[in-house]
């Protein structure tokens, strides 16, 4: 469940008016954009923009990059874009890095939909004149441009119809790969890769019963190993994404200088989907509320901010 919960009635108008006047004079009023973003949805933050853009011939996300900065405006600025076009920008973000972040890549071709994978390359080839998998395999090389590619490039059945037979052949054939080490095995990429959530989840759950442990196990190896770190972050996307939400939350905090980018990355994209659950798997890990570790490792606006999309009411 989503985290932030917005009003039924409301006036894009009145908003938009509200978010100007907090931008006018010597000082920016950031708790009166929180108020108002952070308690938006995707649907009325757009029509937001759009009264913005009408009133005050300015785009609202370039007004708001002129009043705040750092990690406040980042966050914000995500939050107020579009869904699909805050993955084609975080999937860009993660490319354009001197070392590629690879799990921003599979989070987006792993987390969602067909649908909304489809919808996200649309938004980038819109957006940066590529596609998706142009800059995927332009920023990458070896085994981890084939697996990545073969992800933002899938198309999957999002059905929940099963075969069990498959299941059970392709349980032996990772099994196979794993056990030899051939990781980089063209038939592990196509399965992880093509097969539905459905039918992956089948897979895992009778490589386990088969051999008595989970297939990101049989992945462990080298921790400076990109290519199988990509494959065990697209099995956990595709086994259980709010449980692996949960972690890269628990790493980003407990780093000693926090992760910022993945932590407003999760906190933002997933307050609209199933942040409430996250928090709770949170909660139950590390004996700690994702409230108050946010807190504790936090300041300012930035976690006025995080800690409205969280679910909190800030003062």
């Amino acid at each position: 469940m989503a985290t932030v919960v917005a009003p039924k009635d409301f006036s894009p108008v009145e908003d938009a008016e509200t978010i100007k006047k907090a931008c006018l004079g010597w000082g920016t009023d950031e708790k009166a954009i929180i108020s108002v973003l952070g308690n938006r949805n995707s649907f009325q933050r757009k029509l937001i923009r759009l009264a913005y853009e009408e009133i005050y011939h300015e785009d609202l996300i370039h007004q708001l990059q002129t009043e705040i900065t750092g990690d406040f405006e980042r966050a914000m600025r995500h939050w107020t874009l579009e869904p699909a076009d805050r993955d084609a920008v975080l999937a860009n973000a993660a490319l354009q890095k001197s070392k590629p972040d690879y799990r921003v890549i599979v989070e987006i071709a792993c987390v969602g939909s067909p649908e909304d994978l489809l919808a996200v390359k649309r938004a980038y080839r819109f957006r940066f004149k590529h596609s998706l998998e142009e800059d995927v395999a332009l920023h990458t090389k070896g085994d981890i441009r084939k697996v990545l590619v073969a992800l933002v490039s899938a198309y999957r059945y999002d059905g929940d119809d099963i075969d069990e037979d498959v299941a059970i052949s392709e349980a032996g054939l990772l099994h196979d790969d794993i056990y030899g080490k051939a990781f980089n095995h063209d038939e592990l990429v196509r399965v992880l890769s093509t097969r539905s959530k459905a039918q992956l989840n089948a897979t895992f759950n009778r490589y386990q019963d088969i051999h008595g442990k989970s297939i990101t196990k049989g992945l462990l190896g080298d921790p400076v190993d990109e290519y199988l770190g990509a494959l065990r972050t697209a099995v956990r996307c595709l086994r259980d994404p709010k449980k692996y939400f949960a972690k890269v939350l628990r790493r980003a905090i407990h780093k000693e200088d926090t992760d910022e980018d993945a932590l407003s990355r999760v906190i933002v994209t997933r307050a609209e989907k199933d942040l409430k659950e996250i928090k709770e798997l949170y909660l139950k890990r590390n004996n700690i509320s994702l409230d108050q570790a946010v807190a504790a490792d936090t300041d300012g606006d930035y976690k006025e901010f995080l800690l409205t999309l969280l679910g909190n009411e800030t003062s």
